[in-house]
């Protein structure tokens, strides 16, 4: 087995996941919207099957965990004391020739050694106008009538919804520090240069944790997150060789934070970030206990101490590890003296666990066996089965193995005589003959190693 060029990698992996039925090009009958991506059925099972694994991981594991899922649209005022409605932004120049907008700082630097200049679009040569400030949150209007007190905005992380909720939870729950609100949702930034697939999006996905702590503990909290973090992302099927931790230096971390890491993966266009873990101090509750006028101080119980609690973020993109994972398990092969591709998934999330197959589909028989053994797999509570007889059995392999489904069952015609069935691995390619009745403990034991 080998991987492809990095140079042709992603453009493989788009290709494959519209081929498939992963992501889709957003709006695509109507010539697209940059920086939006649908997610087909595969897609769509992909990224349930990360979810529920972040979930148990992070959450359902743990004692000290609540969840949540906040509302996307909040009151203006979230934003200004959270500092977003006046620092979010990129730094932005246009070409006042093609009118091609860039982000400056991801501009080709100059080099005396070269012909390359940053003052020149890239596109045409026109000359790029000064650098402005572009704020990235989408403003939205709430209500009928439109003025200033209406502004909203689509929210541009999915924090600020738990910062927000720290009061409530503290009532509602009683909960001891330290301890964390989690939650996935939808966030938005208007990226000025969306790019690279699910990389770079206008709308994505985020999985984040807001865990409170005593800010004497921070660092103990910010080191047991530093290293499960990297264990869940093995769990998932990134290798530790393709994961690489940045501390952003002073001046270059958010301006909520303290000490920032960064989790870099090895993509085809380059390392890039794939999530952050931060130390947001009190910068957020600090804030919004002053603008609010609400108390946002926590009692210690044992010390009768009132402060404000510090918290440690992991921060998650949900799309960026879906990419991470496509580049990471694309393989190509050779098998029975033809070429082949297949997505090397681990058994726990691949979208498909098990396609069941008659050998061929105009033979009744073998079709009414196959249903057979494809309904009590079903029941049988080991994830998503799929019935396949679209083709021949060689195009119902490889489009399984494309999909990175892990074992494809045949029913052939000694399965009607004998109550057994051929059971195909995909990294392999190996088949075993195994009784019918054996399956679901077979598949069991195998879908959770």
């Amino acid at each position: 087995m080998k991987k492809p060029k990095q140079t042709d990698l992603l453009e493989k992996i788009v290709s494959l996941c519209k081929r498939r039925g992963f992501v889709f090009p957003g709006s695509e009958i109507y010539g697209g919207l940059a920086g939006t991506w649908d997610y087909g059925h595969y897609g769509v099972l992909l990224k349930e099957n990360l979810k529920q694994s972040w979930w148990q991981y992070f959450v359902g594991s743990r004692s000290d965990m609540f969840r949540f899922d906040a509302a996307i649209l909040m009151n203006q005022k979230v934003w200004r004391a959270s500092g977003h409605a006046e620092g979010f932004a990129d730094p932005l120049v246009e070409c006042e020739k093609c009118k091609k907008q860039f982000r400056e700082d991801q501009l080709e630097r100059s080099d005396l050694s070269t012909d390359l200049r940053s003052d020149l679009c890239s596109d045409c040569g026109g000359k790029l106008s000064e650098v402005r400030q572009f704020n990235m949150m989408f403003k939205t209007q709430v209500g009928a009538e439109e003025g200033k007190d209406s502004v909203s905005y689509l929210r541009p992380e999915t924090a600020q919804g738990m910062f927000t909720n720290f009061k409530n939870a503290l009532d509602a729950y009683h909960p001891k520090l330290p301890f964390g609100l989690a939650q996935i949702g939808k966030a938005f930034r208007n990226e000025i240069a969306p790019r690279d697939f699910l990389f770079r999006t206008r709308e994505f996905e985020q999985m984040e944790i807001e865990y409170f702590v005593n800010p004497k503990d921070w660092e103990k909290s910010f080191e047991d997150f530093r290293l499960e973090t990297k264990k869940w992302l093995a769990e998932i099927g990134l290798a530790s060789e393709k994961i690489h931790e940045l501390e952003v230096p002073d001046g270059e971390r958010a301006h909520y934070s303290k000490r920032t890491i960064d989790f870099e993966f090895d993509f085809p266009f380059g390392r890039k970030e794939l999530y952050g873990l931060a130390y947001r101090t009190d910068f957020d509750l600090a804030n919004h206990a002053r603008v609010s006028g609400v108390s946002l101080e926590y009692l210690d119980d044992e010390s009768k101490e009132k402060f404000i609690p510090h918290v440690i973020e992991p921060s998650f993109g949900l799309d960026r590890i879906v990419l991470a994972l496509l580049c990471a398990t694309y393989t190509e092969d050779e098998m029975n003296n033809e070429k082949r591709t297949y997505l090397k998934l681990s058994p726990k999330i691949a979208p498909v666990k098990v396609a069941v197959f008659p050998l061929l589909r105009n033979k009744p028989e073998l079709v009414k066996k196959a249903l057979e053994v494809y309904g009590n797999l079903k029941v049988a509570n080991i994830g998503v089965i799929e019935f396949d007889d679209n083709g021949n059995i060689g195009k119902r392999y490889r489009r399984q193995d494309e999909i990175g489904t892990p074992f494809c069952i045949t029913i052939d015609f000694d399965s009607l005589e004998k109550e057994d069935v051929t059971v195909r691995d995909r990294d392999s390619g190996k088949q075993e003959r195994l009784p019918i009745s054996g399956l679901p403990e077979f598949l069991k034991k195998k879908l959770i190693e």
